[in-house]
Formats: structure tokens, sequence, C-alpha cells
């Protein structure tokens, strides 16, 4: 199988996360064989909400989302401006950081990627 990919910029105010994830649905449901394992596609639209949120939220408004289909992974990855990495739990309740936990948890991997040019990528894999 080819590597499928699709590419969305979205800026603030006319992109929600609600945009996102019908991208993301589209973009699972146009996918060849061979087909997502049971709850994967809900795991896929749970971590584009968690990333696209966290992108409106704290990394100014713009964001471009890109899913790329692998033979064996899906690939969520959401770029905004700001060079502030995703935060780690706060415990205490006060800034929250639980999104980005429960990402790690559901992906097989994550990765976040400063870019020269400013700004960051935030990937997230998970098995197909």
């Amino acid at each position: 199988m080819n590597t499928m990919r699709v590419d969305a910029t979205f800026v603030r105010p006319t992109a929600t996360v609600a945009d996102a994830r019908e991208k993301a649905r589209s973009f699972l449901e146009a996918l060849p064989e061979p087909a997502l394992a049971a709850g994967a596609a809900d795991t896929v639209i749970l971590i584009v909400s968690e990333l696209v949120t966290n992108a409106l939220r704290h990394g100014g408004g713009t964001y471009t989302l890109r899913l790329t289909a692998h033979p064996d992974l899906i690939e969520v990855a959401v770029d905004d401006p700001s060079p502030k990495p995703p935060r780690t739990p706060d415990l205490t309740g006060a800034t929250g950081g639980f999104g980005w936990r429960m990402v790690n948890d559901l992906a097989r991997t994550t990765a976040v990627i400063h870019r020269p040019t400013g700004g960051k990528t935030v990937s997230a894999f998970l098995a197909r």
C-alpha cells in the first residue's frame, strides 16, 4: 500500500476542533485496505481533538493538521507557531496537562519537533 496523506490548515476564528474531527473522519473513511483495527478510528479522532485543542488554546490559534496513513500506522501531526512543548500533568489541577498524557498513553509513540523557522510539530503514531 502506498502512503496516503491529507493536510488541512486552519486559522481561527473559522477553525474549530469540530472542523478537524470532520477532516479526520473523512480521511479515515477514504482509507483503502487494510482497514483500521476495531476502535482505532475513535482513538484517532480523540487524538486529533486533543492536539488541535492544544494548538488553538496554547499555540496562537493557527495550526496545520496532517494525517498520514502508513501501511501499519496512522500519523496525526499538528503544527503550531508556539515553541512551548506540551505540558506534563499538574497534579494540583492548576494548569492541566492531562490531555498530553492521554495522547502518550493511547499512541504507539509520540514526538515533538521544534521547527527551525519557529513553532513545533506534535505527532502521534497509532497502530492501524
